[in-house]
């Protein structure tokens, strides 16, 4: 892992930019001493780290005593994009614009993107926990999709945080039942890109035993702001 940057922003939090290898990232650790649990953050559909709503999340997280840390998939953010890349997102804004059905063209684009993303998220990880500013245990907040993935393959997670508003695909899906840590679902109960039954649908089929799901009125980017904190409240049970 190799710093390129780094700043201290107002609240005292360090941001540092960061690669492995072709993998570009953002760290962000709060103003402690002491060695700080992870949060792995990943927005929906594999958009940037640099989306602003995941770096407002992430920046409060790390005032709030977490380190945070994400990274750019494959053919997402900075990195390069392939014809084939380019062409799901041309024929995704095609069909959306023209009020088609878009669920095969999610399906073919973001499963790929899931298979491709893992392993880079699990090397990620090993090298942060190798940082003595970071101390575990871990948690995942976000792309739901890539996080029933992690929480299934990963068993340093330890609690997991998800948003309902991405497209999550078949594979996953059936995953849902393998996922065993604590959960929290937020749910946007107007969100016009997310059937709401197919995300109730998903919540009943998490395994965990402790599962919790917050729905709120409002369309895709309406999450109240209060959900940050209670998020940040979630992982204090279960991280700290």
């Amino acid at each position: 892992m190799h710093f390129t940057s780094e700043r201290r922003l107002d609240d005292g939090v360090l941001e540092r930019e960061f690669t492995l290898g072709e993998i570009p990232g953002t760290l962000w650790t709060p103003e402690s001493v002491a060695p700080a649990p992870l949060i792995l953050m990943a927005h929906n559909n594999g958009l940037p780290k640099a989306e602003p709503r995941l770096v407002t999340r992430a920046r409060l997280s790390a005032a709030y005593g977490y380190a945070v840390a994400s990274i750019d998939a494959a053919g997402c953010g900075d990195r390069p994009r392939s014809a084939a890349d380019e062409q799901a997102r041309a024929e995704l804004r095609r069909a959306m614009k023209a009020g088609e059905p878009v669920d095969e063209i999610f399906e073919s684009f973001v499963g790929p993107l899931v298979e491709k993303a893992v392993p880079e998220w699990r090397t990620t990880l090993d090298a942060l926990l190798a940082l003595p500013e970071i101390g575990g245990p871990v948690g995942y907040s976000g792309w739901t999709a890539l996080g029933i993935r992690l929480a299934v393959l990963e068993p340093r997670i330890a609690a997991a945080g998800f948003f309902a508003g991405g497209y999550v695909p078949r594979a996953q899906r059936e995953e849902a039942r393998q996922v065993t840590v604590p959960l929290l679902f937020l749910l946007q109960w107007d969100d016009e890109g997310n059937p709401r039954q197919r995300a109730l649908d998903l919540f009943d089929a998490f395994g965990t035993k402790e599962k919790t799901l917050h729905a709120n009125l409002g369309g895709h980017t309406g999450t109240p702001w209060f959900e940050r904190e209670d998020g940040d409240r979630f992982f204090g049970r279960h991280l700290k």
